[in-house]
């Protein structure tokens, strides 16, 4: 199959290619940096230089392929221009399905975020069939969301589209910000991360890179047109989270919990340096709010429908830790 892949270049989008490429498919990349392609040279790779805002390269990467598998977004903190979130995520995505429409492409893969949906409350997991009832915690879930719903009332009627919501991906690749939970695990192995926020005790939902990768390809082989389908792990709290970190590595640190008040106080400060001197963020206020909800999610539907897998928690963070030995 010829399939084009945008956010190639990106953490999981390297490791989505290197899948396609060992099933023995022919890829066509769109990408914008030279240097973020030095290791995606292979003879069944074609490289096209552009973006998903500019329709003419859009035309010349998607040209005779069958699938596209849209995986391009701006996911940072923060941006010197609230826009920006806007014209990568939305205008980006509706940029790709006017073309795959005009490209007759059989069907088109587009990655969201399972956080569109919210947080859990009630003890009730959140799923598919989620309404959402706080505000969005940044820009980059708001315009994601706007993305899917335009997706499902636009062109679910006229392609054949459906929508993959991975939750916190980590394992091997670039240490980028889309790899956070990668960076995070790194520095509590060198004794660099101490602190739990809030209580410790608020839920998130951790998968495994590789998993997050088979279900993209199980939507393209089993997905339904116009729905979306949560990619999500294991369940576990911060506390949890880093003692099982401790089990598999054999180190224990004291923890440290850090008040609500403080966090925000702290996110505000970076926030308000990011704007004065234009020193990007390591987290906002309302990124930092975000981690101090419960995300207790499921992927029933996923497994149901793709037949969708995961790998335990623990494994794929000793994988991450054998990566760590040997790559870095």
């Amino acid at each position: 199959m010829k399939i084009l892949v945008t956010g190639a270049t990106g953490f999981i989008g390297k490791h989505l290619v290197q899948r396609l490429i060992e099933q023995g498919n022919r890829i066509h990349i769109l990408y914008r940096s030279e240097v973020k392609i030095s290791d995606l040279h292979h003879p069944d790779i074609l490289l096209f230089k552009g973006d998903i805002l500019t329709i003419q390269s859009l035309q010349k990467a998607m040209k005779d392929c069958d699938y596209v598998l849209h995986l391009a977004a701006y996911a940072k903190v923060w941006a010197r221009q609230k826009q920006t979130y806007y014209t990568s995520n939305y205008t980006g995505t509706m940029n790709i399905l006017e073309t795959a429409l005009e490209n007759k492409i059989k069907k088109v893969i587009v990655v969201s975020t399972a956080g569109v949906f919210g947080p859990s409350s009630n003890d009730l997991m959140v799923d598919e069939t989620t309404r959402r009832t706080i505000p969005y915690f940044s820009e980059y879930e708001r315009t994601k969301d706007l993305a899917d719903r335009s997706i499902i009332e636009n062109y679910a009627n006229k392609l054949h589209v459906c929508i993959v919501c991975p939750t916190r991906v980590f394992g091997p690749g670039e240490l980028s910000e889309s790899n956070s939970v990668t960076r995070l695990i790194r520095l509590y192995t060198r004794g660099k991360f101490r602190f739990l926020p809030g209580n410790g005790q608020s839920i998130g939902n951790y998968v495994f890179v590789d998993d997050v990768v088979n279900g993209m390809l199980l939507a393209l082989e089993n997905g339904k047109t116009g729905e979306r389908y949560i990619l999500g792990g294991d369940n576990i709290s911060y506390t949890g989270f880093f003692s099982l970190l401790s089990k598999i590595t054999g180190k224990t640190y004291k923890m440290f919990k850090l008040p609500v008040r403080l966090i925000l106080l702290v996110a505000g400060f970076l926030k308000l340096l990011a704007v004065l001197f234009r020193i990007p963020p390591l987290i906002t206020p309302g990124w930092a709010r975000k981690y101090l909800y419960n995300w207790n999610v499921s992927s029933e539907k996923a497994r149901q429908e793709l037949n969708y897998t995961t790998h335990p928690l623990e494994e794929g963070i000793t994988v991450t830790l054998n990566w760590f030995k040997n790559e870095l």
